[in-house]
């Protein structure tokens, strides 16, 4: 399903998208040594639910997952790199953290993600970090009506490899909507000139993330955690935007 917006919805979307931002900075800015990662989990909770909205995830059952996600947030840790399921962990010094939220407000969808360290991060991982923001600017750049995925994921695809990382086409970017997955996929890597033509009213999720080593995940213990098949450390960067004529409005961009 691929949903088109009216004007109408476009203050919608960018609630959804202030409030999912202000969230995950929050939670950044709350992340520190010995937080435990079911922490996050709560501190998302009380504040989706203060915000009057819905969680995407609690109750989130696809083919791929084990069973109701059954938390608020995706909480991955230096090797995991998605769908991080939060757990009884706590974080230590030089951890890489990346949160991936979505949120509906008002019946509609936002979706982002950030990585960041604990403490003064390694060069490597702060480099990683840094090439998942510059692929992300560099597809969102591309985006607008009649442009088409492949020129998003050719930009993305550009930038990770570039910057050395193997990339992985299994999981990237989606539409939303009313509803957090929706067509069309966008990979993180591509032909530019192919694939589906986006039009103005479209919401788009984009989501560059990387492996420093590989690009083979494996699934954790937990059904849903994805890591590196290697062990090597992850980052991800995802932002929603909003399809217009002369290119795209990013909805999740913090205060």
């Amino acid at each position: 399903m691929i949903e088109i917006l009216s004007p109408t919805h476009f203050p919608r979307a960018r609630a959804a998208g202030a409030l999912v931002a202000d969230i995950l900075q929050t939670m950044k800015s709350r992340a520190k040594v010995g937080t435990n990662l079911l922490e996050i989990d709560r501190w998302t909770r009380e504040m989706i639910e203060a915000a009057g909205a819905v969680s995407c995830y609690v109750d989130y059952a696809p083919s791929f997952g084990d069973g109701p996600f059954a938390h608020y947030i995706c909480t991955s840790v230096n090797d995991a790199v998605l769908h991080g399921k939060p757990r009884n962990q706590r974080l230590a010094e030089g951890d890489l953290v990346s949160l991936d939220l979505a949120v509906a407000l008002d019946g509609v969808v936002a979706d982002s993600a950030i990585s960041f360290t604990i403490g003064d991060g390694a060069p490597e991982d702060l480099a990683m970090i840094d090439a998942t923001q510059r692929a992300l600017a560099a597809g969102i750049a591309v985006a607008r009506a009649g442009a088409k995925v492949g020129d998003l994921a050719h930009a993305i695809g550009t930038v990770l490899k570039d910057a050395g990382y193997p990339v992985n086409l299994e999981f990237g970017g989606h539409g939303v909507g009313s509803t957090m997955h929706q067509d069309p996929h966008i990979p993180n890597d591509g032909r530019a000139g192919r694939g589906f033509k986006l039009r103005s009213g479209m919401l788009i999720a984009v989501e560059p993330w990387v492996m420093a080593d590989t690009d083979k995940l494996v699934t954790d213990e937990d059904g849903w955690t994805l890591r590196s098949a290697t062990g090597a450390r992850t980052a991800h960067s995802e932002h929603t935007i909003l399809i217009t004529d002369d290119g795209a409005e990013i909805m999740t961009l913090p205060a």
